[in-house]
């Protein structure tokens, strides 16, 4: 079988009981570092007696045939990352893609991750958010970027290196705007554990200092905004119709991109006629 596995944040208390016993009885142990992962086995005081293997971003591709022979052969592989959550950006989506293609077992231990953890530390509404990995590096790119989550109605959480922190909040706040809610969690579960909450214009001005450590970001989903009048939106639905288009899917069309009832903007056009 094929387990996936979460690792503590930072805390080794945090290690679930079934991770013990899976690094424990694992044949093989794909980790994203080998070393960490000796490491938290010490920490747990948990013997490790299958193969170790290196299971990073630059090797995970060679890395498939051999695990997936592991799996069908009968053994038991254990893919951990350096903290939280397999395939969250980290290692483990191409071994699991490849597994589900030929229907072998694969089972999730569940545990820490920082994406939920700095969800609930960040005291925004969070019942609904997306997930966007890691910040772009490059600054038009991180623009770009910034400028689709303008609108986002949900909550956004990211993952950034601590050295541009600074520069990807910089343009937060000049892409939208400096009173955006945003908390930035710092180190979570480690001994030097840190969450900022407040503006962007006020974080960013934080981060212009020296920050260290594993960095996740929360921002705040953007406010609804009104829905124009129906009878606004009448003539780009006439300009539609006018280049061809059915009424109905002209009608479906502007009502969506406006948020507005398709009904309502039916009825005003018919109106207008």
């Amino acid at each position: 079988m094929l387990v996936l596995a979460a690792t503590p944040l930072g805390d080794a208390r945090d290690a679930s009981v079934r991770l013990r016993e899976a690094i424990a009885t694992a044949d093989v142990v794909a980790a994203e570092d080998t070393r960490r992962f000796r490491a938290l086995a010490a920490a747990l005081d948990v013997p490790v007696r299958g193969t170790v293997l290196s299971h990073y971003d630059a090797v995970e591709t060679a890395r498939l045939p051999g695990l997936l022979d592991d799996v069908r052969a009968g053994r038991t592989v254990l893919v951990v990352t350096d903290a939280g959550m397999p395939a969250v950006s980290d290692p483990g989506y191409r071994l699991v893609a490849a597994a589900a293609a030929e229907d072998l077992p694969i089972t999730c231990l569940p545990g820490p991750s920082a994406v939920t953890t700095a969800l609930v530390l960040s005291g925004l509404p969070c019942d609904r958010f997306c997930f966007e990995g890691f910040a772009p590096r490059k600054t038009g790119d991180r623009a770009r970027w910034l400028a689709q989550l303008l609108h986002e109605p949900r909550a956004v959480v990211f993952f950034e290196s601590p050295h541009r922190l600074g520069d990807t909040l910089r343009t937060a706040v000049e892409v939208l705007g400096p009173e955006r809610a945003a908390a930035v969690c710092r180190e979570l579960t480690k001994t030097y554990e840190e969450v900022r909450r407040g503006p962007l214009a006020e974080l960013a001005e934080w981060a212009a200092g020296e920050v260290r450590g594993e960095i996740t970001v929360v921002l705040a989903g953007a406010a609804p905004t009104a829905a124009p009048p129906v009878e606004s939106l009448v003539p780009a639905v006439q300009e539609r119709v006018a280049e061809g288009e059915r009424l109905k899917d002209a009608v479906a069309a502007v009502a969506k991109a406006a948020g507005v009832g398709k009904r309502e903007l039916y009825n005003a056009t018919l109106q207008s006629s």
